[in-house]
């Protein structure tokens, strides 16, 4: 399993050190700052992989969680549906697909005047909207009769 770490902060950065035992990193100079490390993000972010490639994805994300540093697996879209922050948050909004089956679909990750928008459609069905669209278009009554006796819309 891969995750995601952040650590954006100067005291992010500090306490990730000490939680990890990076002594030397937190002394070097070049990295005193967060525009620093970003500077040497081409030599850094190596460095950084192959000294926490040999813990687990778990013992990395108790090591975060633990400072309360910033964190999350990295999951395959299929996995979302069982994600349990996108469970208790209410992430998940139901979806009428256009062959009437139900299925979940995950919600923007934000909120709007302190809630978090919902599904404001359900996928339109073949056709469904096709009369609204072409008027709105300007086709005239006539011309979207002549279509629909062609069968070129329904």
């Amino acid at each position: 399993a891969q995750i995601f770490l952040a650590v954006v902060s100067d005291t992010q950065w500090q306490l990730f050190c000490d939680a990890f035992g990076f002594a030397d990193l937190r002394a070097d100079p070049r990295l005193g700052s967060n525009n620093d490390r970003v500077r040497a993000r081409d030599w850094l972010l190596p460095q950084l992989r192959e000294r926490l490639a040999p813990r687990t994805a778990a013992e990395l994300s108790a090591l975060f969680e633990q400072h309360g540093l910033p964190f999350a697996p990295i999951t395959r879209p299929e996995d979302l549906f069982d994600d349990p922050h996108l469970q208790q948050t209410g992430g998940l909004a139901p979806l009428t697909l256009p062959d009437g089956r139900e299925t979940r679909v995950p919600l923007l990750p934000l909120t709007l005047g302190g809630e978090r928008p919902g599904v404001r459609l359900n996928p339109p069905r073949l056709g469904e909207h096709t009369l609204g669209l072409l008027q709105e278009l300007g086709y005239a009554e006539a011309d979207i009769q002549a279509l629909q006796v062609g069968k070129f819309i329904t």
